[in-house]
């Protein structure tokens, strides 16, 4: 038996495998943030929002033009040197016009979207953590809201009021904060039964403190998401409403006059009338949505472990010399 023992060869302890140097913990946020770098969409709606923004409300600095004072000696005239995307039947520089429609479009999306948002993350967040009656009213009022017809009552109101900046703004926040409702109730029914919120109660915060101070903070992730999906659909809906003749007046305008004006002219062939800004419609609207599709993927954190296991990334263990010791790929399913 001793001779056994003896036999035994020592355990060479400087070739056994190590697990690699443990790199520093990370926030949620900032690993969210690193995901939405890496995504292709991200960047791709980033940088086509900027331009957008900058296009309308920087442009108007480097490209000056007259768009209080109509010159009818220059009407529909078709691209040149003096007008880069040529003139409208009144006589305004068109490029000039989708800058200044573009300043009146984005304007009241941002500013409809905060309405919206606001407004429904409120009544989401206290109907999911009242339930019961509150609960109930909040989501039968929502319903209601639901299935009121938006267009034909912002088309009222917009008539019966008037059309600015801001009662468009105020009207299609007020008619849009349904869905952020119901997406904060979801989250605050699951988190209002987590330990730290708990916690607070014990400690005697009141309502309003756990919604301002604990719960919406925790569901930031679903209402930013949401929030590019509310501006994508204000433009759209101020564009439905200048195209129906009941947008801005004089001498505000937005994409959607625009193109109701330049409709008139399709069969005479002014094409610059209507391409560019139905271009611009397009392609603003395309940036905040893949900018929204790239924010809920990366602030999703069970969705970004299931495309991980999708892509199947190669994982390394390195020792500290560089030799690679393991080499494989991340298993697909869940971890144990």
């Amino acid at each position: 038996m001793a001779h056994a023992k003896s036999s035994l060869k020592p355990l060479d302890i400087q070739r056994a495998p190590e697990g690699g140097e443990i790199g520093p913990v990370q926030s949620g946020w900032r690993l969210a943030f690193r995901e939405f770098r890496s995504s292709k969409l991200a960047v791709i709606g980033v940088c086509m929002l900027l331009f957008f923004i900058l296009f309308c409300f920087v442009g108007p600095l480097i490209y000056h033009t007259n768009q209080l004072s109509t010159n009818l000696m220059v009407t529909n005239e078709s691209p040149s040197g003096a007008h880069l995307l040529g003139t409208d039947g009144n006589g305004f520089d068109e490029l000039g016009r989708i800058m200044k429609g573009g300043q009146a479009a984005l304007e009241i999306g941002f500013f409809a979207a905060v309405v919206a948002i606001v407004l429904g993350s409120l009544i989401g967040a206290t109907a999911g953590l009242c339930g019961g009656l509150v609960d109930a009213t909040l989501m039968r009022l929502t319903d209601v809201f639901l299935s009121v017809p938006f267009l034909f009552v912002v088309l009222i109101m917009a008539v019966r009021f008037g059309a600015t900046v801001l009662s468009l703004s105020l009207l299609i926040g007020l008619f849009s904060w349904q869905v952020p409702a119901r997406l904060v109730r979801g989250e605050v029914l699951t988190l209002r039964e987590r330990d730290f919120i708990l916690a607070a109660r014990t400690a005697g915060a009141g309502n309003w403190r756990l919604i301002l101070r604990h719960l919406l903070p925790n569901a930031l992730g679903v209402v930013i998401v949401n929030m590019t999906f509310q501006v994508a659909d204000a433009i759209i809906a101020v564009s439905y409403v200048g195209f129906l003749g009941f947008g801005l007046h004089f001498p505000n305008v937005d994409w959607g006059d625009q193109l109701s004006d330049g409709v008139l002219y399709l069969e005479d062939g002014y094409w610059w009338l209507i391409f560019p800004v139905g271009a611009c419609i397009v392609l603003t609207v395309m940036a905040l949505n893949f900018l929204g599709d790239a924010l809920r993927d990366s602030l999703d954190v069970r969705l970004r472990r299931r495309l991980r296991g999708l892509i199947g990334g190669k994982a390394h263990i390195r020792s500290e010399n560089g030799k690679t010791l393991v080499r494989g790929t991340r298993p697909h399913g869940p971890r144990p």
